[in-house]
């Protein structure tokens, strides 16, 4: 695969939330990936494989799904850090970083990905500025369900 195509199907995200809610509470509400469907209306379904990875299928905006398998690669309470290995139809990792901030939690997700959906893909170039608006929605629509999942207590 050429470098070009390498960068053309590339993703590299990076976003900030700030909850009202202790690192512990939020870290704790992190890393049960099968409840995110509870508070992530983008997140459809996680389904365990074991206690280290599970599948995940992904909806936001587009009309496409996008289904991983995520297994875990990192998971240290002590630096509030989840990381995943993701393949599938995305394939590299996925961060949270969750440490105190002004009011709460800081959470930072940083996401490193190959988008290898073959139809997807094939609209890389014109779909990316589209791709990326989606990824965006669907990072501020996980931030608000997040935090009305934390005020429910």
């Amino acid at each position: 695969m050429s470098d070009w195509s390498r960068r053309l199907h590339r993703y590299r995200f990076r976003t900030v939330w700030l909850l009202p809610a202790t690192p512990t509470v939020v870290y704790a509400v992190l890393e049960r990936a099968e409840a995110y469907p509870c508070w992530w209306p983008q997140v459809r379904a996680v389904t365990p494989l074991d206690d280290r990875s599970g599948i995940a299928r992904f909806r936001s905006l587009l009309p496409y799904d996008l289904t991983v398998v995520a297994s875990e690669r990192v998971r240290d309470p002590g630096r509030g850090v989840l990381e995943t290995t993701l393949r599938g139809d995305l394939v590299g990792w996925a961060r949270w970083t969750v440490v105190p901030g002004a009011g709460g939690t800081r959470v930072v997700f940083e996401q490193d990905v190959e988008l290898c959906k073959p139809l997807l893909r094939r609209f890389a170039l014109l779909g990316r500025p589209a791709f990326l608006a989606n990824h965006a929605l669907m990072m501020r629509a996980g931030r608000r369900g997040l935090a009305a999942w934390l005020a429910r207590g």
